[in-house]
């Protein structure tokens, strides 16, 4: 079976925008078995749709394929789409959430956004589709509530 994809295995530029930005997906070799893959991304940016300040985040992405994976290649250009894009942190969040869902059709998804403070306040946004199904496990996202400097 041929796997055809826009970005793997090819030079690639990121994306004007999230909306011109193309998930890729390939095949599920183990879609007869429940398991989690999960993807980190310490670093995401977009920015505030008011000021045009940069906002920046930890996303955890978790999910439980069907037939479907996210290349991860185009993933990490539809992430980095944002760096120039307006839109608040819930917007990003669930809207990231929502795209993968749309593309991979997965048995689950979850997305935690642990958004550092603008203003003195930390925003997290947390979204799932779906029910994590029986026999799969998927660990704590990890991320510290945040604490400042102590």
């Amino acid at each position: 079976m041929a796997i055809k994809t826009k970005h793997l295995g090819k030079p690639s530029r990121i994306p004007a925008s999230p909306e011109k930005a193309d998930l890729d997906r390939v095949p599920n070799p183990h879609a007869d078995t429940h398991y989690v893959a999960r993807f980190t991304a310490p670093e995401f940016t977009a920015l505030c749709p008011i000021t045009g300040q940069p906002d920046f985040a930890i996303l955890v992405i978790d999910y439980v394929p069907d037939r479907w994976l996210v290349e991860s290649k185009s993933l990490k250009l539809f992430l980095a789409s944002f760096r120039n894009h307006g839109a608040f942190h819930e917007d990003c969040t669930v809207g990231i959430g929502k795209r993968l869902v749309e593309r991979l059709k997965p048995r689950w998804l979850r997305i935690g956004g642990y958004w550092y403070p603008r203003g003195g306040m930390p925003i997290d946004v947390f979204w799932q589709h779906g029910a994590l199904p029986e026999g799969a496990w998927a660990p704590d996202q990890g991320v510290p509530p945040y604490r400042g400097r102590g």
